[in-house]
């Protein structure tokens, strides 16, 4: 193991013995605590790594091949000397703190130490956030309910009480999750010269977490087809734990096209796709054309939000990239004159986010009032129409709102991951977006198939979903999935590891070379 440590200015680590931190341009290199990345957007420090996990909805990250590894330093040096007064020495940072707490304070401080300062912290908490919105708004619309012939059915609570729907506005954040994967990807993009090699190791990344949950599945399902469950109840059971896998598909299609989207006008290429949603909604609906034709609109109303992420890294959305083609001689021309108080102008990069915003809101209402789009933004079982499955045009101007609202809260957050603990909590997040993107329906399925033979009796999970009863039932089982998650994080980290580690023909080329 190298024992290397490359310290930045004003970034002091103790060397403890526990290991040291690399910092080599933007990318960070540690055993044990750090994985080593490459891209200045998103940081990846955590004990329990998972290095297929770094997707853009999710990735935000791009994982190198030649990673230096050296040990990682565990506590920051805050003690110092006792003055001769007799003083007590100054204790590091949450030595006083119960367990738990001490541990996650000194893992804060390793991941605080090890961040650089290029890091795009508040685009790290917006896939966070984004991940968060998803996971809470499945595990709370998502019910079963065993019918009157003994059979297991999927429902809604929204069919039940419309009243909710607001809360469908607020989880609804899949397009926040495309639209940072989008600019994580342009990103990476600009700063590699192998698009091939680029392309092949994103692609593998996301693909990566899918066999282990397809082989989880494959057993189960045989299981409880063996033990006489019913096809129908077999499908109400798989369909929400499998749903998710549609995100892959429609994000690798992105991801393999992102190498032409970059070159095209992002403009122009939002209209054309808002465009295409639009003569498709109106065939679907106003000519009564086929339904499957609606669902084109999956890879063009998902484009939308990924687009504008890759005109956010070009810094088209942030106006840096019209500042930076304006000549010298007219930004000194447009400059306040000495003696002259500016007067109040509001940063291009804002104008757009509050442009965004409110055309998104003021065309999501006026399709809902006016044109019959349902006004839930999660599908709603039984519903005639969903906004989400394929999407409508409602749905892109939703998203387009919620974009412009990613962009106004991305300076606060930057701000607010400024506090060690918060950041560390956004850290473990996105390493393992994919996983926890993909596994927390299984999470929820699990813990219900646990309580299966007690049937309506297990309140909030078999129980009709009819009530705010139900809703604060529900509430009270997500610790339990939740607690699922971290522990299927931690096991596929842990044999991803040692997949990595297993010695190959190449490991023994490379061995034999040295």
């Amino acid at each position: 193991m190298n024992d290397r440590t490359h310290r930045q200015p004003n970034r002091p680590t103790s060397t403890t013995g526990t290991g040291s931190t690399a910092h080599t341009s933007g990318t960070i290199a540690t055993t044990g605590a750090i994985r080593t990345i490459d891209a200045p957007h998103v940081t990846s420090t955590t004990g329990v790594t998972d290095s297929t996990d770094t997707t853009d909805t999710t990735d935000t990250t791009d994982t190198t091949d030649t990673s230096d590894t050296s040990d990682s330093t565990g506590t920051r040096d805050t003690t110092g000397d006792s003055p001769d007064t007799g003083a007590r020495p100054r204790r590091p940072a949450g030595s006083g703190a119960p367990g738990i707490w001490r541990v996650w304070t000194g893992f804060a401080d390793r991941t605080e130490a090890a961040t650089p300062e290029t890091r795009d912290r508040g685009a790290d908490a917006l896939r966070a956030l984004a991940i968060l919105g998803v996971i809470i708004g499945h595990w709370l619309v998502t019910a079963w309910v065993i019918d009157g012939g003994g059979n297991i059915r999927v429902s809604s609570p929204l069919a039940y009480m419309p009243g909710f729907t607001p809360v469908s506005w607020l989880l609804q954040t899949l397009a926040v999750f495309f639209f940072v994967g989008g600019y994580a990807a342009g990103g990476s993009l600009a700063r590699t010269r192998d698009v091939r090699a680029w392309l092949r190791r994103r692609m593998v990344r996301l693909l990566a977490p899918v066999r282990p949950l397809l082989l989880v599945w494959a057993a189960l399902l045989a299981l409880l087809a063996v033990t006489g469950v019913p096809v129908g109840s077999l499908r109400s059971i798989a369909m929400p734990a499998l749903g998710p896998l549609w995100f892959l598909g429609v994000f690798g299609l992105l991801t393999a096209a992102t190498p032409l989207l970059v070159r095209m006008r992002y403009g122009v290429l939002v209209c054309t796709l808002v465009a295409v949603v639009l003569v498709v909604d109106v065939v679907r609906f106003g000519l009564g054309g086929p339904g499957w034709l609606g669902w084109a609109n999956v890879v063009a109303g998902w484009m939308v939000p990924y687009v504008l992420g890759l005109a956010w890294a070009r810094g088209t959305l942030s106006g840096k990239q019209a500042a930076s083609a304006t000549p010298p001689d007219k930004q000194a021309a447009s400059a306040t004159p000495p003696g002259k108080q500016a007067t109040f102008a509001m940063p291009p990069g804002k104008r757009v986010a509050f442009a965004m915003l409110a055309v998104g809101a003021a065309g999501t209402a006026v399709l809902v009032t006016a044109f019959g789009y349902p006004a839930s933004m999660i599908g709603v079982t039984g519903a005639r129409v969903s906004n989400l499955s394929p999407p409508t045009l409602a749905a892109v101007c939703f998203s387009v709102a919620q974009v412009g609202l990613a962009l106004l809260l991305h300076r606060p957050l930057t701000a607010l991951m400024r506090r060690p603990r918060l950041w560390a909590g956004v850290v473990l997040a996105n390493l393992s977006a994919m996983t926890i993107f993909l596994w927390h329906q299984t999470a929820l399925t699990v813990v219900m198939l646990a309580t299966l033979p007690f049937g309506t009796a297990a309140p909030g999970l078999l129980a009709p979903p009819d009530s705010a009863t139900w809703l604060l039932q529900r509430m009270s089982w997500l610790p339990v999935p939740a607690a699922l998650v971290v522990l299927t994080c931690i096991l596929l980290a842990r044999l991803s590891r040692g997949t990595r580690a297993a010695p190959g023909p190449l490991t023994s080329r490379r061995n034999r070379a040295a």
